[in-house]
């Protein structure tokens, strides 16, 4: 199983990872290594990839997945009530808890607070992003937000995320600044390039948070290694993680 791991100065009792699309069971157009069981695959093959990811990367647990609606909801683990998994966020202060997103274009973000004794992984759609996911998932940390380092996982690349003139306008309501992470497409009128990279960092800076990393990847054009809605619409999901072990 393919995976990639943050390029951050994290703590070492804090492991986090980023699945990429091979190495697992699934057919066509969810091949192979599809995470996200409301997609459309076979379901068995949803099991079994799961199931390869807890043994694959020796997880204390079967992680939560999450019914991800681009909301501002955060869920704190561990949780007693499975029947309700709808958010876009997840948090704990307890070790051997995995927090797990699931993305295909979305940008998912990982946070862990300088000593390890915090994380929370988030999915950070240009929805959620613009209505304050990050804030409120940052909200549930106890340690100073200048103590809290950060990693931007694969997501949709600038060259590639194409929006409306709303979206734009939506964003700089919110924050002025956010206007630097749109361009122009050359290529289309009244349609601009977005930069969530660029908007994540942004939203992360205003919140004291300075130590971040990653955004180099683009799930659309980097076909081989990533699932991308938009590129193919019938596809499958990748999953980033995070969790720390007792001290």
């Amino acid at each position: 199983m393919s995976l990639i791991k943050p390029n951050w100065n994290g703590p070492d009792t804090v492991s986090a990872f980023s699945t990429l699309r091979q190495g697992g069971v699934s057919l066509p157009p969810y091949d192979s290594f599809n995470l996200g069981s409301h997609v459309g695959d076979d379901q068995n093959s949803v099991r079994t990839n799961r199931t390869l990811l807890v043994e694959r990367l020796q997880l204390p647990q079967m992680p939560v997945f999450l019914e991800q609606i681009h909301s501002t909801k955060v869920i704190k683990l561990p949780i007693t009530n499975t029947s309700s998994l709808t958010a876009d966020a997840v948090y704990t202060d307890q070790p051997n808890q995995v927090c797990l997103v699931m993305t295909a274009d979305c940008l998912p973000v990982l946070l862990t607070a300088e000593q390890g004794n915090e994380v929370a992984a988030v999915h950070a759609g240009w929805r959620g992003l613009c209505n304050g996911i990050l804030e409120q998932t940052v909200a549930q940390f106890r340690c100073p937000k200048t103590k809290i380092i950060a990693w931007l996982g694969p997501a949709i690349g600038p060259k590639k995320f194409q929006v409306g003139q709303e979206v734009v306008e939506q964003f700089c309501k919110q924050n002025m600044q956010a206007g630097l992470a749109f361009k122009r497409d050359p290529n289309e009128s009244g349609k601009y390039l977005g930069n969530l990279y660029l908007l994540a960092t942004q939203r992360l800076n205003q919140l004291g948070i300075t130590n971040i990393s990653g955004g180099e990847y683009c799930t659309f054009t980097q076909h081989d290694q990533f699932f991308s809605y938009r590129r193919e619409r019938q596809t499958g999901r990748m999953a980033t993680l995070i969790w720390f072990a007792d001290k």
